[in-house]
Order: C-alpha cells, then sequence, then structure tokens
C-alpha cells in the first residue's frame, strides 16, 4: 500500500549547506540549473497548503509547470535543500520544467485536515467546499501569477500522488492540459490497498498506517510512529496477534480517530467508501490523460485499470490513453526493469517507457515539442514477452471463454455432463499462507511465485487442462462463476490462474539474464484475487451463507495479457485463505473486527461442478 512511492521520495533528496556543499553529479546539476522557492499558497477557504517550487535559472524562455501533490512530503525542507532529481524521470528535468511539489491539505507543512481520499464535491456552494480538485484548481491559479511560466500546467505522481493526479481531472483548471496517474489509488473497499471485493488486507495496512498516520511533529516535518513492531516471520505474528480486535488498542492503534480504525470499523460498502470512489466523477475530462499501471502491482493494478476504464466510459470525448507493463508498484519510475522475479524480459523496458512515452507525453502537451503518437493502450503481454497495442481496451477480438471445472482436477472447454463436486475443510487457525517462504515484510514476488507450495495442501483445490496443443494468449477481463455450499455461514475465495511450465523447461539465457533458469514444473501466478463471500449479493449489504445450501459467487479478477506457451497447462487455484496478506475470515457470518478467537471456526467448502451448478471461470482468449 503506497510504500513504493514513500521510498522513492526518499531516495530523490539531497541535502545542499551552504558553503559545506558535496555534489553528486546529478545534484549538482540541480544546483546549477534550478533555484527552490518554498511558499504557503492560500486556498479558496484560507487553508495554507505548503509548496516547494524549482524554477529553471535560466530566464531567456517560458517554462511549462509539472507539478506533484502528495501526502509523503514535499522534503527537505528549506530553500538551501534541494531534491537529488526533480520530475517524474531525468529526461524530463533536463528538458527544464516548473518543478513543483506541494504538501496536500493536513499532512506535513501543509494547514487544514487531512482525510483518506478526500471525497470530491460535485456542485460546490461556497468556499468552504473544498476538495483535492478544488485545491489543485487554487495551487494552479497562483503559480500562473506567480512563475516565469507558458501558462500550461501538467501533473504526475505514483499511488496516492496518482489519486491526487486523478481528483484534478473533475473540473479541471483550464491550464492543465496533461494528467498522468500512475498507479492511481481509485476505490479502497473494492480493489485498492484496504480491502478487495470486501476482505480486508490485513499485513498492508497495519504496516503502512502504523506509521503515515501517527502524531504529527510540532515543525511538521515528520510523524511519529503509533508503534514500532519487530518481527521476523509475519505469518506466524499475525497468527498470535489473534482477531482484529486485539489491534484496536492502546498497544497498537491507540488513537479511536485513526484511519486504520476508521478502516476496520467501515467493514461494508457504506458511504464512506462509496463517497471515496473518484472514478464516479470523472466525466466530462478535458486534459490529455496517461493511466500508467503495472501488472505485478500488488498495491493499485485495480486502480490503474479501473481509472482508465471510468473514464473511457464517461468522457466519450476524452484524449486518455493507457500504459501497462510487467511491473511492481510504481516499477516504471526506476532507471532500470529487465526482469522480475522468474519472469525475463530480455531488455530495460523503462527506457522504452519513459524516453518514448512519458518524456514525449509531457513535452508534446505542455511544450509542443516532436509528437505523441502513442496507441490507445499499450500493453506488455507477459509469456511472450513483447508490448501490444490496441486501438481499445479490452481488444474486440478478446472472447470470454468458459474453462470448467472437473472431476479429478481437470480443466476443459466442455460444460460437465456427471455429478461432480470437490471439497476442501478450510480452517482459519491454519491458514493458507499467501508465499512460500518466511519474511518479515510483503514478498513483492507472492504475485508470480511458483504456487506448487500451495498446490500440495488439502485446502488448496487444482483444476488444470491438459499441455497445450497452440499457445493461448488471454487478453481482457478474468470472471470466475463459483457454486459454492459451505458448512460455516462464510467464507473468502481466492481464485489463481496460473502458467505452469512443462517438466525440463527453461528460460534461455538473455545479455540482460546471462545464464538460462530452470522452470521445470514451475506453477507461475499469473492473476490473484480474493473474494469475501457474504457480499456475494450486495457488497453493502452482506448476507450469511445458510448450511449446505449452494450458491453461486460471482468475482472478477483484474484484466491479464499474457500467452500460455504451446506445452503449457493452464491451472486455477482455489482455497479460502491468503494469510496475513488477507485477515482470516472466521467463517462464521459477522463483523469481523469485533470477533472473538471463539469465533473462528473450520468449514468443509465445497466448490461443485455438474450439469446444473458448473463452476468454472471465463478467460478472455484472443481470436
Amino acid at each position: 500500500m503506497k510504500y513504493f512511492f514513500v521510498l522513492l521520495c526518499s531516495s530523490l533528496l539531497i541535502t545542499v549547506t551552504g558553503k559545506s556543499q558535496q555534489f553528486t553529479p546529478d545534484s549538482a546539476w540541480v544546483a546549477n540549473n534550478y533555484s527552490k522557492q518554498e511558499v504557503y499558497i492560500t486556498m479558496r477557504d484560507g487553508v495554507k497548503l505548503f509548496t516547494a517550487i524549482y524554477s529553471p535559472r535560466d530566464l531567456s524562455q517560458k517554462y511549462p509547470i509539472l507539478m506533484q501533490r502528495s501526502p509523503y512530503s514535499s522534503r527537505p525542507y528549506g530553500e538551501n535543500q534541494l531534491r537529488l532529481r526533480l520530475g517524474p524521470n531525468t529526461m524530463l528535468m533536463e528538458d527544464k520544467y516548473i518543478f513543483v511539489y506541494q504538501d496536500v491539505r493536513g499532512r506535513y507543512k501543509s494547514e487544514g485536515s487531512f482525510r483518506e481520499m478526500t471525497p470530491f464535491i460535485a456542485n460546490k456552494k461556497t468556499n468552504k467546499d473544498v476538495d483535492e480538485s478544488s485545491d489543485t484548481y487554487d495551487t494552479i491559479e497562483w503559480l500562473l501569477k506567480n512563475s516565469n511560466n507558458n501558462g500550461r500546467v501538467g501533473q504526475y505522481g505514483i499511488s496516492f500522488p496518482g489519486f491526487y493526479s486523478t481528483a484534478s481531472l473533475p473540473d479541471a483548471h483550464p491550464a492543465l492540459k496533461a494528467v498522468s496517474p500512475q498507479a492511481p489509488m481509485s476505490d479502497e473497499f473494492i480493489g485498492d490497498d484496504c480491502y478487495h471485493n470486501g476482505a480486508f488486507f490485513l499485513m498492508d495496512n497495519f504496516g503502512f498506517y502504523s506509521g503515515f498516520d501517527g502524531p504529527k511533529a510540532e515543525n511538521g516535518e515528520s510523524y511519529a510512529p503509533f508503534f514500532r513492531a519487530r518481527y521476523s516471520d509475519a505469518y506466524q505474528y499475525f497468527l498470535d496477534m489473534g482477531p482484529l480486535k486485539n489491534v484496536n488498542n492502546e498497544q497498537f492503534f491507540r488513537d479511536p480517530n485513526s484511519i486504520w480504525r476508521q478502516t476496520v470499523k467501515n467493514d461494508t460498502y457504506n458511504e464512506f467508501w462509496q463517497s471515496r470512489n473518484i472514478r464516479q466523477h470523472l466525466k466530462d475530462i478535458k486534459p490529455a490523460v496517461l493511466v500508467v499501471g503495472g501488472w505485478f502491482d500488488a498495491e493499485d493494478l485495480f486502480g490503474a485499470l479501473k481509472t482508465y476504464g471510468a473514464i473511457e466510459k464517461q468522457s466519450p470525448n476524452n484524449n486518455t490513453r493507457l500504459v501497462m507493463g510487467p511491473w511492481t508498484h510504481g516499477g516504471w519510475a526506476s532507471p532500470n526493469w529487465t526482469s522480475f522475479g522468474q519472469y525475463h524480459f530480455g531488455e530495460n523496458l523503462n527506457k522504452y517507457y519513459q524516453e518514448e512515452i512519458e518524456t514525449k507525453f509531457f513535452n508534446f502537451y505542455l511544450k509542443d515539442k516532436g509528437s505523441f503518437n502513442l496507441g490507445e493502450a499499450t500493453i506488455y503481454e507477459t509469456g511472450s514477452n513483447q508490448w501490444k497495442n490496441y486501438g481499445v481496451w479490452p481488444p474486440a477480438n478478446s472472447k470470454q471463454t468458459p474453462y470448467y471445472f472437473q472431476n479429478n482436477g481437470q480443466l476443459t472447454l466442455t460444460q460437465p455432463t456427471t455429478n461432480g463436486v470437490t471439497e476442501y475443510v478450510s480452517d482459519p487457525n491454519k491458514p493458507v499462507p499467501y508465499t512460500a517462504g518466511i519474511y518479515a515484510r510483503r514478498n513483492n514476488e507472492y504475485m508470480v511465485e511458483d504456487q506448487r507450495f500451495a498446490a500440495q495442501r488439502p485446502d488448496v483445490l487444482v483444476f488444470k487442462t491438459d499441455s497445450l496443443a497452440t499457445d493461448v494468449t488471454l487478453t481482457g477481463e478474468i470472471i470466475a462463476n463459483l457454486f459454492v455450499s459451505m458448512t460455516g455461514s462464510d467464507a473468502d475465495f481466492i481464485v489463481k490462474l496460473i502458467d505452469v511450465w512443462p517438466e525440463n523447461s527453461s528460460v534461455p539465457a538473455t545479455q540482460a539474464n546471462q545464464r538460462p533458469v530452470n522452470m521445470s514444473g514451475y506453477q507461475q501466478m499469473v492473476r490473484a484475487e480474493v473474494f469475501r463471500g457474504k457480499f456475494r449479493n450486495s457488497f453493502s449489504k452482506p448476507e450469511p451463507f445458510t448450511k449446505d445450501k449452494i450458491e453461486k459467487v460471482t468475482m472478477h479478477l483484474n484484466e491479464v495479457a499474457h500467452t500460455f506457451k504451446k506445452g503449457h497447462r493452464i491451472m486455477i487455484q482455489v482455497q479460502s485463505s491468503w494469510f496475513p496478506l488477507v485477515d482470516r475470515n472466521p467463517q462464521k457470518f459477522g463483523t469481523i473486527s469485533e470477533m472473538n478467537e471463539s469465533d473462528f471456526q473450520k468449514s468443509t467448502i465445497r466448490i461443485h461442478h455438474d450439469a446444473k451448478n458448473s463452476s468454472h471461470v471465463l478467460l478472455p482468449v484472443m481470436h
């Protein structure tokens, strides 16, 4: 959850202190070419937001403004304290922009009260009706009057700053010409950060909010953590912690108004979450938009895909493009990207992205420099390891194709004709781990990890095709339709799409990867998602399951672009825990944050696959 950006910010700062300046080449370049100004810009309601402005020293021309608004600090503070790098990449820094960094309302040195994903106010009636759109508008208005600019403004940001980029789009200032929401948070209950389909992402939120939301220092330059949790085995730590109610106390999140407490308390899709869904307001969008996301983004894969989809649906005359690559959360901002996990791409994908896409996007719309002829959707297809360009996303020749669960763990294109059911016992006191290893923090490679560790467990079901006679390419959304019954009154369902490599197979050596990589029998996870069963009919009104009654659970997995090579197999795994990535479902209907250890119970889960109740996944097969 938003972690990458915190680390990125801390790595891009350099201190310049009077006569004792010691520069790396990049920091020296910043100091020689830019001057820094710190100001407080007054919003329409009188609240003042801290803003750092880096302006080119060369005054022979006017420059566009490229802005980032963030809750993660505009540090280093002090006009003689400079960042190591400005902007989203070094090419844009060298092309010269007026780079602006702003602490959002209520964070760090800015005044006001902070709200997690501030709800947008569609009909502002007075100057007291403020949101991130109005704060962005007021900031731009001040900058246009008080800097050597050419009248054009761009905005960008990764993760939380990606949300602020998206939030600038409704009722945008006329000077805002180009916006790039990158891995943007969009809906924290349905698919980003806090919950996925109603299932609470325990480990990430516990670690993030312990520090992000703690008490602010008097000078506004730092936050003290609520607590410091030290452990080497996250699985055992969170299992020993017990129910969620054990965290809402003085030892951990002592402030009853903390974001953690709000997040745990609002465990249905109520007004709290609905009002924070920025996607519903992406109508009549005027600026050019470049949405960027990563297929291996553990935080906001949903946000990138659904932000783009919402603009396309609600702003038919928009100028919006989508870029999806094989990146983790914000991985496209690093200098190099040649591999991830056991994926090896054979080239530095970030060089292409930064030079040919990101830099050209801002230069074209903010400077009239060069051209920008990128297609509607620029998509990296894993498996085949190549960029693809599509006129629409998902592509028109992608067809939802049912793959049915069968007896004996088979996955076929034909619907079952005989009786069939496969069952497992789910024990919340022995939950299925999300990763094979022992880690103190989230294993960032879990999204591409070998799933053989899970397939060997009795509480994980496995369905797989025969060896593929030809390549099969999936491009688009995955939908799982499960017909389930259980002995409990609630359950989670985790569905994983897996590429099974043949025996004795390997990834060939490349210039970036000097040696062949053994992939014999590797069960490479391609996509996975969790769904909390009580929300099967409504995310706002949960319902218990009736013992042994067969019910349908439909869950949407995020889109995919992947080729299963000839000789590989397509595998689906189904399980009911994913710990401690996701909190434990007691498998007893109720408010989980109020439950005791005694409420956690075993449940026999049955997945039905007969002629009437044919559990299956819809895979987007390219034709």
